[in-house]
């Protein structure tokens, strides 16, 4: 009796770019698992030996060079088990993205990518080219013919071909496409397709990716295993894993989300008569499949069906997790503590809803690192450079690598100050009160002979331009002290390293340009700098929901204020002009429909139908002249961990011009002639 039955390995790995010792550890490693199951294939994340986030240095010959040497000793792994790799491969003096299969030490294939990922936060035609070529011999390096005595391997998009099955490949970008690269391999009778990919975290992306590997299983009758990369790789995205295996519309298998562990193992039995049964019953695609041309088949001679137990299979659910925000953001932050070098954090804690977040983003952390202490306690160790410290606790954890300080002034309030002091407390941080009035009065007095009179607040009779460079002059002493703090807090505990500074401006404001240039919005590593106040207020709800911060209570309901001004009840909605709420609407129509000025009103008018079109009309144009006259400000950001859509990161997602005509007036009249109509 003929069996179908094959057990397949997919492993979500946690790479670093340019760090190929540690990346040939892990891929290693996953093979190492596979064999440990059974599993005769394995797949593993795009362009796994390099690191994905490598960029620019994909043009240097030394990293598709050391590529190359990486290969050279996974393939002494490859025996009885059909490998996928990733990595980048020159042919003919191009460089393409390249998924390389191998099987008893030897390339079968090598399989370039056809579409390139060029949207959002990704630029891959700056080093890659597209494959739009028929298959070629491709000459193998001599580091390679050495060990194996191969001299050429096929290069192309082809199929693969065992003794009892057939396999596609697809690279990421390639399912985005409106018609997935799948699609034609799968009518031309693959039953498997790999996709081997690098796709970061977004709010609730996960379930998005899901539902398309259901769509295209459920279409055409199919197994798709994909296999997406984990950790923060260098640079501001998160790779949050979640790889999986989709059997026919239903998912079957499924790694942890949000994890530690640098290599993972999801297996699952697939029955392939499962896939032929589906299919047959296909009448639609069975007469697609006579029209489809035939893809090139390299054939390998191996037998994957070689599983004998009957398959029950259950279809997992994909919850859209209220703590999706906080696991991707303390694992992101463990990945750049432990690759940084530095031994921990400070925040300078005003009391506010933004910096309370970023707080509650490194309880989050260490929650994450209790959780995975079994697997990451030897590195913690080394961070906090305490050879026989073992938390038991998430406080304990944060006590080790955690600081805080309000960097109080005259204007600062008793609140601010308590609810400051109340977090910290229950979180168990290190905290500090420093007044910094003396550091912004040296300022005043510095520069006292310049000119012949002090500057004023306008409580106190000043002008407006007086008025906001006292309140700036403040704000820059909290990033210059929490900056000189960073450095000498670890000497005072006799310790030789350096805390992280981190920032606590939120996307709302960073759009609205309401901050202060080079104030605590300047940080090495901003964790909530891609979230809105309102993913903010969700992720202190959930975890006074899970944790019970009695302070948590206390932040939610004050009224986000600068506190920089005297005797004024500085309300940060009412300076702005805007609500949050208004600037996340405005956000995400700026940025995920490109809405400019003009087709924005248009399409408000329709959204905000109890708000006068004149009002409407206001509000975009206030958006707007604000925006323009801030945009400058994006420059100085540091580093924000990615989370929307719409972030406004100019480094890499967001490409716009930073000096505008503030006026806008072909537009705003374009604007005042349609609210006229």
């Amino acid at each position: 009796m003929n069996n179908y039955i094959t057990r397949v390995g997919v492993s979500t790995l946690n790479q670093f770019a340019m760090d190929f010792e540690h990346n040939l550890k892990n891929i290693i490693e996953s093979i190492q698992q596979c064999k440990a199951q059974n599993c005769l294939l394995r797949t593993g994340p795009e362009l796994e030996i390099p690191g994905y986030m490598c960029e620019d240095h994909f043009l240097e010959l030394d990293t598709v060079n050391h590529s190359w040497e990486v290969l050279s000793e996974i393939l002494d792994y490859t025996d009885g088990i059909l490998c996928d790799i990733g990595m980048p491969v020159m042919h003919k003096n191009v460089l393409y993205n390249c998924r390389v299969v191998c099987y008893d030490r030897k390339i079968h294939l090598i399989r370039p990518k056809i579409f390139l990922a060029d949207e959002g936060n990704y630029r891959e035609s700056r080093w890659f080219t597209p494959w739009e070529k028929k298959n070629e011999e491709f000459q193998i390096p001599d580091i390679i013919y050495k060990k194996t005595g191969q001299r050429t391997a096929p290069i192309g998009v082809a199929i693969i071909k065992t003794l009892d099955t057939e396999i596609g490949f697809e690279i990421c970008q390639e399912l985005w496409q409106p018609i997935p690269t799948s699609s034609a391999q799968l009518l031309d009778g693959a039953e498997i397709i790999i996709n081997s990919s690098g796709s970061h975290f977004e709010i609730g992306k996960i379930g998005r990716r899901v539902d398309m590997f259901k769509d295209i299983t459920r279409r055409n009758g199919a197994v798709y295993i994909y296999s997406n990369m984990r950790g923060c790789d260098g640079n501001r995205i998160y790779f949050d894993g979640s790889s999986s295996i989709t059997l026919n519309g239903k998912l079957f298998a499924r790694s942890t989300a949000f994890s530690l562990q640098d290599a993972e193992l999801t297996i699952c039995d697939i029955d392939l008569q499962e896939v032929k049964n589906f299919r047959i019953n296909l009448r639609g695609r069975s007469m697609q499949a006579t029209q489809q041309s035939s893809f090139p088949r390299v054939e390998i001679n191996v037998n994957l069906t070689n599983q004998s137990k009957f398959i029950l299979y259950k279809d997992l659910p994909i919850k859209h997790e209220d703590d999706e925000v906080t696991e991707s953001v303390s694992c992101f932050l463990w990945d750049y503590l432990r690759r940084s070098g530095a031994m921990g954090f400070v925040l300078p804690l005003s009391g506010g809803l933004d910096s309370c977040s970023s707080a509650i983003c490194v309880f989050h952390l260490a929650n994450k690192i209790l959780q995975y202490k079994h697997v990451v306690l030897g590195e913690l160790r080394r961070i906090v450079q305490d050879p026989n410290f073992d938390p038991q606790t998430p406080q304990e954890i944060v006590k080790k690598i955690f600081y805080t300080v309000y960097l109080g002034t005259k204007n600062s309030s008793a609140d601010s100050r308590r609810r400051s002091k109340n977090l910290a407390q229950q979180i168990n941080s290190n905290h500090f009160e420093i007044n910094i009035d003396t550091v912004s009065q040296a300022f005043q007095d510095a520069i006292r002979p310049v000119f012949d009179q002090e500057p004023r607040f306008e409580a106190y009779g000043g002008t407006y331009t007086e008025d906001l460079a006292l309140q700036n002059i403040q704000a820059r002493s909290r990033m210059a002290m929490t900056y000189f703090l960073a450095q000498l807090l670890p000497w005072k505990n006799n310790q030789k390293s350096f805390l992280l500074v981190l920032g606590s401006s939120n996307l709302d404001e960073s759009l609205r340009g309401y901050y202060t240039k080079y104030d605590c919005s300047s940080a090495d590593l901003n964790p909530i700098g891609s979230l809105t106040k309102n993913d903010l207020k969700r992720m202190l709800i959930y975890t006074y929901q899970k944790f019970g911060f009695e302070a948590i209570k206390d932040i939610l309901t004050a009224k986000p204020s600068a506190e920089l001004r005297p005797n004024s009840n500085q309300i940060s909605e009412e300076e702005m002009g805007l609500t949050f709420d208004e600037l996340e609407i405005f956000g995400k129509l700026r940025k995920v429909q490109n809405l400019g000025p003009y087709s924005m009103f248009r399409k408000l008018i329709n959204i905000w139908q109890h708000v006068e079109i004149k009002e409407v009309a206001n509000k975009v144009k206030r958006f707007f002249t604000y925006y323009a006259q801030n945009r400058h400000k994006v420059t100085t950001l540091p580093p924000a961990f990615h989370a929307e859509s719409h972030s406004n990161d100019d480094n890499r997602f967001d490409f716009r011009q930073i000096i505008y005509n503030i006026k806008w007036p072909w537009q705003f009249r374009k604007i005042d002639e349609l609210s006229q109509q």
